[in-house]
């Protein structure tokens, strides 16, 4: 099945060199461009691409707001964003992430990361590097709780298991990973992840990661 990508930037030479890579893979098609959020919307509607490559500072509507209609109750297609981010990190980016992004991508990372990272997305799963959500939720501490405040009743429904995988999940910690943190099979891991999203009406890891963060049941910088 080929996957459908739109890409949005308000940079064409950018655009451009994202074609380039996307292009020469069997199984993507770049089915438009735009090069702001308003562009997007109406590309996403007459389109209807599978993953829309979102970059996050851009003219009329930036790509926050574009990431919230695109992704949200009201939706026309199936579309999972993808955001761009620079190396040091947008400041938008937690936000693009509560709006209903399914992961973020620095734009300077290597051609096959972004090639697997559009993939992961179009198969439904999160795109969530670990090192840079890690760096990137302690960057914005001062925005998040501390730990002090009173942890929200929706925790109570977890066990306590799944909330050590929540927990995990938060300091970015692949499935594999936290398997092997609590000596049990990626399997366990996957199911503990999906209960997790289940009982916090959850959409994917990324929700679950900001949501840890949000409650203070993690603290940045804490291991």
């Amino acid at each position: 099945m080929t996957i459908r990508v739109l890409l949005v930037d308000d940079q064409p030479l950018l655009r451009t060199g994202f074609r380039m890579i996307l292009e020469a893979e069997q199984d993507l098609a770049v089915v438009g461009e735009a090069g702001d959020g308003l562009q997007a919307l109406d590309q996403v509607r007459a389109l209807q691409p599978d993953v829309v490559l979102m970059d996050i500072r851009m003219p009329r509507m930036d790509g926050v707001e574009a990431t919230r209609q695109i992704t949200g109750p009201e939706r026309d297609g199936p579309a999972k964003v993808l955001v761009l981010t620079t190396f040091d990190l947008d400041e938008y980016v937690v936000e693009a992430l509560k709006a209903g992004a399914s992961g973020f991508l620095l734009k300077d990372a290597p051609a096959h990361e972004l090639v697997q990272a559009i993939r992961v997305v179009a198969a439904g799963e999160a795109m969530l590097a670990p090192s840079i959500t890690r760096r990137l939720l302690d960057k914005y501490a001062g925005h998040l709780p501390s730990g002090e405040e009173p942890v929200p009743d929706t925790l109570n429904t977890l066990t306590e298991r799944e909330v050590e995988v929540l927990k995990l999940v938060a300091r970015g910690l692949s499935n594999a990973e936290i398997a092997a943190d609590l000596f049990v099979s990626e399997t366990t891991v996957k199911t503990h992840v999906g209960h997790v999203l289940t009982k916090l009406g959850l959409r994917d890891r990324v929700q679950a990661a900001v949501y840890a963060y949000e409650s203070g049941l993690v603290r940045p910088g804490a291991q």
